[in-house]
Order: C-alpha cells, then sequence, then structure tokens
C-alpha cells in the first residue's frame, strides 16, 4: 500500500488551536499573578511583624537575666537566647536591622526595627516597625 495521501484524521494540533491554548493560558495569568504577588508582599510583611516580636522577646529576656542590653544581635546568639538573627524578609538579610541602643547608653541592643526602605501595604515606613 502507497502511504502517499492521508487515509485518516491527522494527530497533532494545528497552530491556531495552539495559539488559542496560549491565549487562554495567558489571560489566566495576568488574573492570577497581581493576587500571588499581592499575597507575597503580605506574608513578608507578617513574617517581618513576627521576627521582630521575636527579637524584641529575645531582648527583654536577656535584660531581665542579665540586668543589661546585649551588645549586639550576635550576643543574643551566642548566648542562646535566639538560635539565630532572622533575616529582614523584605531586604532578604540578617545584617540590615536598625539597632537601637538604651537612652542612657551608648551602645547595646535597646530596640530593633527593620532596615527596608519604603513603605509597607498599611503606608507605614518599615523602619518605623
Amino acid at each position: 500500500m502507497a502511504h502517499g495521501g492521508r487515509a485518516g484524521p491527522a494527530n497533532g494540533f494545528t497552530l491556531i488551536e495552539l495559539l488559542v491554548v496560549m491565549a487562554v493560558l495567558a489571560i489566566l495569568a495576568s488574573l492570577v499573578a497581581p493576587r500571588y504577588l499581592d499575597r507575597v508582599d503580605t506574608a513578608r510583611e507578617t513574617v517581618l511583624k513576627h521576627n521582630l516580636v521575636g527579637l524584641r522577646s529575645a531582648i527583654d529576656q536577656f535584660y531581665r537575666d542579665q540586668s543589661r542590653y546585649p551588645e549586639t544581635l550576635n550576643e543574643l546568639v551566642e548566648r542562646r537566647y535566639i538560635r539565630e538573627v532572622p533575616k529582614d524578609p523584605v531586604t532578604g538579610r540578617a545584617d540590615t536591622w536598625l539597632v537601637l541602643p538604651p537612652k542612657d547608653a551608648a551602645k547595646g541592643v535597646f530596640d530593633v526595627h527593620s532596615g527596608a526602605t519604603g513603605r509597607a501595604r498599611d503606608g507605614s515606613d518599615y523602619a518605623q516597625w
């Protein structure tokens, strides 16, 4: 038998079918992507708030135990008040925390704030948290 002509239905997709499928996928992606990115920002801010609460709690516990504030955030790790200095989820780094010394001393860690620039979704500056 010769195979010169088509005897049955062709397998595969036509170019038009592929373009229609790609257009539908592009529309779905354009609807989902903004919501996804919005959720990622919300998650970062939530993690930042929790990291700040954890660091401040460790600083307070250190002060209660030692009757002084830690010299650095790393001292909290060395003395096992925290396992590691957490990353600032907005900057993605652990060395961008803004450390505030006690009012009566030039050094030490009384409080911490985020070192991230910019504003949160609620309009406040990250550095004020």
